[in-house]
C-alpha cells in the first residue's frame, strides 16, 4: 500500500478558521504549508507555528501566484505530495443587493469560488490527480457556510458565493472520484472570527431605506459573533473530518443547531420570509 502523507495546504492561515485550523493540523504532527497575502502575516506565523509551518504568499485571486505557489511545493515536497487542501479563504461584505456595488459582488465569487477552483486545479496535482502518484490519495475540504443553504438579508454576494460553492463542490466531488480524491463541504455557523467584523460597515448605505434594518443587522452579527464558536473547536473539527475514514458529504458545525440549521431547512420559504422578516425589521409598513 502506497504511504499517507502528513502535508497539509490550507488557504487563508492569518486569522479565523484558517488559523485555527493550522494551530491544530501543527498540534497533531502535520506539516502545514499555509497561504496569506502580506509577509508580515508570514513572519508573524512562523515565528508563531515554527517548523512544522512554510508560510505560501499568493492571493487565490491571483492566477500566476498560485501557479507558481503549486510548482513550488511540488518541488518542495519532492513526490511526499499532500494529505489535504483546506479551501479557506474567503471574504464577507455586507450590503443591501439593490445597492451593493457590482464590483463588490464580484470580488465575492471571485474570492469565495473561482479562487477556489482556481487553488484547487492547481495543487490537485499534488493530492492524486495523476498517474503514478506516490503516495494515497489526498482529501479536499472546501469551507462554506451556513449561509451556503440558508439565504439571510444583506449578506446577498456571500451567500451567492457560498451557494455556487457548494454546488461546484458536489460536481468536483463526483469528478475526482476518478482519483479517489474525496471533496468535503465544511459549513460553519457563526464563529468567532474577523471575517465579520471586516465586512459590516453599513455607512455606505445610511441613505437608503435599509439603513434602519442594516443597523439592527448589524447588532446581531455581533451578537452572533459573541456566541459563536471558537476557531480552536473548528480547527479541531477540520483534523477530525481530514481523519474520519469515511466522511459525510457535507458537516453543519453550528451553534444551536435547532434554531441556527434545522428548523430554518425545514420551513417552508415564506414563513421563513416572514420570520427573517420580522427579525430584521424588513417589513412593509402597513398604510
Amino acid at each position: 500500500m502506497k504511504p499517507v502523507s502528513k502535508n497539509i495546504l490550507i488557504t487563508g492561515v492569518s486569522t479565523g478558521i484558517g488559523y485555527g485550523a493550522a494551530k491544530q493540523f501543527i498540534r497533531h504532527g502535520y506539516t502545514v504549508f499555509g497561504s496569506v497575502r502580506q509577509q508580515a502575516d508570514a513572519d508573524r506565523l512562523q515565528a508563531e507555528f515554527g517548523s512544522q509551518f512554510t508560510p505560501m504568499l499568493f492571493d487565490v485571486t491571483d492566477a500566476e501566484a498560485v501557479k507558481t505557489g503549486a510548482i513550488w511545493l511540488a518541488e518542495r515536497l519532492a513526490g511526499s505530495g499532500l494529505a489535504g487542501l483546506i479551501n479557506n479563504a474567503g471574504i464577507a461584505i455586507g450590503g443591501p443587493l439593490q445597492h451593493q456595488p457590482i464590483s463588490t459582488i464580484r470580488q465575492h465569487f471571485e474570492v469565495n469560488v473561482l479562487g477556489v477552483l482556481q487553488v484547487t486545479q492547481a495543487f490537485l496535482p499534488l493530492l492524486g490527480a495523476q498517474e503514478n502518484h506516490p503516495v494515497q490519495p489526498g482529501r479536499i475540504q472546501n469551507i462554506s457556510s451556513v449561509n451556503g443553504q440558508i439565504a439571510i438579508p444583506f449578506m446577498g454576494a456571500y451567500v451567492g458565493s457560498k451557494f455556487a460553492l457548494e454546488g461546484v463542490s458536489h460536481s468536483l466531488r463526483r469528478e475526482l472520484s476518478l482519483f479517489g480524491i474525496d471533496v468535503v463541504i465544511v459549513g460553519p455557523g457563526a464563529v468567532k472570527t474577523p471575517i465579520w467584523g471586516k465586512g459590516t460597515d453599513i455607512s455606505p448605505y445610511k441613505d437608503t431605506a435599509y439603513y434602519p434594518a442594516m443597523q439592527g443587522f448589524l447588532k446581531q452579527v455581533e451578537a452572533a459573533e459573541n456566541r459563536g464558536l471558537s476557531i480552536d473547536y473548528l480547527g479541531e473539527r477540520i483534523v477530525d473530518i481530514h481523519e474520519t475514514a469515511r466522511p459525510r458529504i457535507r458537516y453543519a458545525l453550528v451553534p444551536n443547531k435547532l434554531v441556527g440549521w434545522v428548523l430554518p431547512r425545514l420551513l417552508p420559504d415564506r414563513v421563513l420570509d416572514w420570520i427573517l422578516g420580522r427579525i430584521s425589521g424588513l417589513r412593509q409598513p402597513k398604510n
